[in-house]
């Protein structure tokens, strides 16, 4: 072996180290506000309208609402990293997506479940 070949193959070498050094996304654990059976996150390059004519920021809010969440805190912190929206207005925005014929075309389940939850406080009052 001659010095220019050994020379070869530690640059190849280090080309493949190269390569493998470049991304580290692949192996990092999942995030773990993401829930695995939702996939992508609300706040993720979603078009801007689906079939049912709601925006992203629509769809986001019963994203959110959709998932169970272990407690108020986690839910707010949610709310305001991957929204960017203070709990108070979020709710404002969700209430208001309750009475929109297009977020019950959307996700009829979720929709339906919080107008009845709604309604059940709305009585206790």
């Amino acid at each position: 072996m001659t010095e220019n070949e050994g020379a070869g193959d530690d640059a190849g070498a280090g080309a493949d180290m190269t390569a493998e050094g470049a991304s580290p996304e692949v192996d990092s654990p999942p995030d773990v506000d993401t829930p695995p059976d939702e996939g992508t996150p609300p706040d993720v390059d979603t078009p801007p309208e689906d079939a049912s004519g709601l925006g992203a920021r629509e769809r986001a809010v019963l994203a959110v609402e959709r998932r169970s969440w272990p407690g108020p805190g986690a839910k707010e912190r949610a709310v305001r990293e991957r929204l960017g929206l203070s709990p108070t207005r979020y709710y404002q925005l969700l209430n208001a997506l309750l009475d929109d014929p297009r977020a019950l075309v959307h996700d009829p389940v979720t929709v339906n479940r919080l107008r009845r939850i709604r309604t059940e406080r709305r009585g206790k009052r």
